[in-house]
């Protein structure tokens, strides 16, 4: 006999996982369905892991030049299939971490390919052993996988996505990185402070196609400066695979350039999961590759609901957890639930220097008709900073004139992935730049540059 339940939530990725854990926590008999490993892509093989792999190549970068700090230090190596190693690791410790917090709250974990078969029914089915479930309300947390374009799919040796760039059995000497989103950049770092000799092409005319253009352009000066070739305006066309190496052909602005690589990272975005879910039984709606919700994360047929990547941009960890929460406590019925606002949204990039953003860019603030004051602060201008010999960045935010409304930050330099939650809080208060000017920020600290941001934008900067 099927087992009840009050929600079933197909996905165990930190949409789901969060919103399972809230379910039980109101109350609710919960289950996620889950084929592989519990945490989803972006704990095993996306957020977390990348991120571990991106500590080891800054170390690498950091013992590079320690004789900056007044260190010698000689014959400096690393061990790549250690350094995989260590991320897988960490992805596992975390994913055993879930296993305990959906267990702590008495959530049932079924591990099967979950398929919707019916009003309120779902078949999980794994090694061609099916079980039925009954749910009164199906959240689907699906997330998404990477966009393989045609005549570039991963072999593991020459062409890469996420997850082959991720556990490489070695170090190619070059590597060419299509696209320059947040993944592709992400790679870029990480290879390029390990040693390979990295180029990064882009269809757009900028990098980092989703920040303030001003702070996409410090980027790519940084990297250029580091020693990352950049083409934008550049759209790959070919790959040939030869013994030890793949010859890209690039079309740059008009003109055919070949590169010859060892291997190629394909980012070029994200595809949502949505096939053989049963979703054609179903009255829900599929627009550009996504499932479509309301603010509440209802889709269009009754009781089924769809939150994360499944359910369209952003495509980020923390914006999933947050809809998963939302979406539960509205079934249940709380009275303090509030719709997600995607400008209070904020957007990291852990690359060398990090990029952090939250709001409107300058751009889009003057597209829609803002009288805006813009402050600006260097890194340069910080005591915390150039102790740490981080003095390159920038602090930048945008005001609405009229109202002293803060309506974009944007952020590039050591650790600005930290400091940008300051900022999401003051929107998310609606804080105005008096409320900001008034704070008191402690000294020396990098978040003092938020400050001095602020009162740069009215004319009141003290350290510049």
């Amino acid at each position: 006999m099927a087992e009840n339940f009050d929600i079933v939530i197909i996905g165990s990725g930190p949409g789901g996982y969060v919103a399972a854990i809230r379910a039980a926590q109101l109350g609710m008999k919960t289950a996620v369905i889950e084929k592989a490993d519990l945490g989803g892509i972006c704990l095993n093989w996306g957020c977390i892991p990348t991120k571990a792999l991106l500590r080891c190549s800054e170390i690498h970068h950091l013992l590079q030049n320690a004789d900056q700090f007044g260190f010698t230090i000689s014959g400096i190596k690393f061990d790549l299939q250690k350094i995989v190693e260590r991320s897988r690791k960490v992805a596992s410790q975390l994913s055993s971490g879930v296993s305990h917090l959906l267990k702590k709250n008495k959530v049932t974990v079924i591990k099967g390919y979950g398929k919707l078969a019916g009003k309120g029914k779902i078949i999980a089915e794994q090694d061609n052993n099916k079980t039925e479930i009954l749910a009164k309300h199906i959240i689907i947390s699906t997330g998404a996988r990477a966009r393989i374009l045609p005549g570039f799919e991963p072999d593991g040796k020459f062409i890469y996505t996420y997850r082959e760039a991720m556990i490489p059995n070695e170090l190619p000497k070059k590597l060419l990185v299509v696209g320059s989103g947040t993944i592709g950049i992400e790679f870029a770092s990480f290879y390029h402070n390990l040693g390979s000799e990295v180029t990064v092409i882009e269809t757009i005319d900028k990098i980092l196609p989703a920040e303030d253009d001003e702070i996409s352009t410090l980027a790519r000066k940084s990297f250029e400066n580091q020693g990352i070739k950049i083409y934008t305006g550049a759209k790959i066309q070919s790959a040939v695979k030869n013994k030890d190496t793949v010859t890209a052909t690039v079309d740059i602005k008009g003109k055919t350039e070949k590169f010859e690589v060892n291997a190629i990272i394909m980012a070029v975005g994200i595809e949502a999961n949505i096939e053989n879910l049963g979703l054609e039984h179903t009255t829900v709606k599929i627009d550009k590759g996504h499932i479509v919700t309301n603010e509440w994360l209802e889709t269009s047929e009754k009781n089924i609901y769809a939150i994360g990547d499944v359910a369209g941009a952003p495509w980020l960890a923390h914006k999933a957890s947050h809809e998963g929460i939302v979406c539960v406590e509205k079934i249940a019925g709380s009275k303090d639930v509030h719709p997600i606002c995607k400008t209070k949204i904020p957007g990291c990039t852990y690359s060398m220097p990090q990029i952090a953003s939250v709001g409107l860019t300058e751009k889009q603030a003057l597209e829609q008709g803002y009288k805006i004051k813009v402050g600006r602060f260097p890194f340069i201008g910080n005591g915390k900073a150039v102790a740490m010999g981080e003095s390159e960045g920038l602090i930048k935010t945008i005001f609405d004139e009229k109202t002293g409304e803060l309506l974009g930050a944007h952020m590039i330099g050591a650790e600005v992935t930290e400091m940008i939650q300051g900022f999401v809080i003051a929107k998310n208060l609606e804080a105005t730049e008096l409320d900001l000017m008034h704070s008191i920020f402690p000294h020396p600290t990098l978040s003092e540059m938020m400050h001095e941001s602020v009162l740069s934008a009215f004319g009141k900067a003290i350290h510049f």
